[in-house]
């Protein structure tokens, strides 16, 4: 990006919207525009200005503009009233008070009334979609990936269809040929989200045609990180039919994207996937290879810089979860459990369906172990866990597996006992 921010709020802001300063520009004009029936005439070098601190307080409506772009108030985007910049000063009572807001308001109102009536077909021609639109679009996606971690993608898929249709649709306005490939990102997210909200759900009959218009649009953004979320979800749904060579083939094809060759957290995210493929086609050396170099990769990554609502959740914390799968299903029980362990350890709260899809692994690691009260105590923390909420789809075919493994491993009395327990939460949710 073209920025060098030294107000460090705004310039963070610009870097994970992924915004230049061209287009913050835009987008401030556009919203003056809306707010006063006349667009702005802010420049690029007035946002310069507010990144190297030059200009601490912007004037009014462009403070206002700023505030509606990016949903936060002028002094959480690192900007100073001017009574308070420095001692000497003269305080200015009404800067930035309410009585500038709703002088600034009134005008705007009493302006686009005048406007409206001067034009009267204006509302007939299509507006000027930008980078506002951008954002409210990518804040929506947040919040369904949010939901997903919460309580699981299962539910979402008519809601993200729904975004990504507006996407589409908003891209034949675009203001620009950038805003238009950012409106087919978008629309690739939604529509991916889609798809994994019947992978998530174990719903997977019309899934491949979700991703292949998910891949398509990626093309469409000239965007291989969209491509790459993309083949990983491909990876997953082979997986999960058993079309484990397919899976492997999808894998690879995430492997080889652009955006896995020079970001150090897409490889380590690539690898891993290739490693669980790997191990459920039972090639065990090649997969333990993987893993190790997606734990390598996750080394030299910078996860704290910002990144993609859909590959946020990826890090420590998912990278022991997928070695908990590659080492049980290679046959390294012990292992398994121990990165399952470490995985709980390194969960946020927010987590609330991965930890207990990883509390399901963590019970089948224990099983497999012959340790069969302790993994049916475990397997019971998932329904604790996941209280409230329906659950998933795939964590109930996950369950599905504990229950089979352990009717093979356990006392009749004892499985029995377990089904008899959680059978109303589990096959009833």
């Amino acid at each position: 990006m073209d920025t060098a921010p030294s107000n460090s709020p705004l310039g963070r802001w610009m870097s994970e919207q992924g915004m230049s300063v061209r287009e913050l520009a835009d987008a401030v004009n556009d919203a003056i525009g809306r707010l006063t029936g006349r667009p702005g005439v802010t420049s690029e070098r007035t946002v310069y200005r507010w990144l190297s601190g030059q200009n601490r307080w912007p004037q009014a409506r462009q403070r206002l503009a700023l505030e509606a772009v990016t949903g936060l108030p002028a002094v959480r985007l690192g900007f100073v009233p001017r009574g308070k910049q420095h001692d000497h000063d003269p305080v200015r009572p009404e800067e930035g008070s309410d009585v500038e807001r709703r002088r600034f308001l009134g005008a705007a109102a009493s302006t686009a009334a005048v406007t409206i009536s001067l034009t009267p077909n204006a509302s007939a021609r299509p507006s000027r979609v930008g980078t506002a639109d951008v954002i409210r679009l990518r804040a929506g996606i947040e919040r369904l990936v949010a939901l997903d971690d919460e309580r699981g993608g299962h539910g979402l898929e008519h809601v993200a269809l729904a975004g990504a249709a507006e996407a589409l649709g908003l891209q034949e306005r675009a203001a620009t040929q950038r805003v238009r490939q950012r409106l087919f990102a978008l629309a690739t997210d939604y529509t991916a989200q889609a798809a994994w909200s019947r992978i998530d759900a174990g719903q997977l009959d019309g899934v491949e045609a979700r991703l292949e218009r998910a891949l398509t649009l990626a093309g469409l953004a000239q965007d291989s990180e969209r491509s790459m979320q993309v083949w990983n979800l491909r990876a997953m749904l082979a997986r999960q039919r058993g079309a484990h060579h397919e899976a492997v083939a999808a894998a690879e094809a995430g492997l080889v994207t652009a955006v896995a060759r020079r970001s150090p957290v897409h490889a380590s995210l690539a690898h891993a996937r290739m490693a669980v493929c790997l191990a459920h086609s039972g090639q065990a050396r090649p997969a333990l290879r993987h893993l190790a170099r997606a734990e390598d990769k996750l080394t030299k990554a910078d996860l704290q810089q910002p990144r993609s609502s859909w590959l946020v959740f990826y890090g420590p914390a998912e990278l022991h979860s997928l070695t908990a799968i590659v080492h049980d299903v290679v046959g390294r029980p012990a292992e398994a459990e121990a990165a399952s362990h470490h995985a709980l350890a390194e969960l946020g709260p927010a987590y609330r369906r991965n930890r207990a899809h990883t509390l399901a692994r963590l019970a089948l690691a224990q099983l497999h172990q012959g340790d069969i009260e302790q993994a049916c105590a475990t397997s019971g923390a998932v329904f604790d866990v996941m209280a409230g909420t329906v659950l998933p789809g795939r964590l109930r075919l996950l369950l599905g597996d504990f229950q089979r493994d352990l009717l093979a491993r356990a006392p009749r009395a004892m499985a029995h006992a377990w089904t008899d327990r959680y059978r109303t939460d589990w096959s009833g949710s």
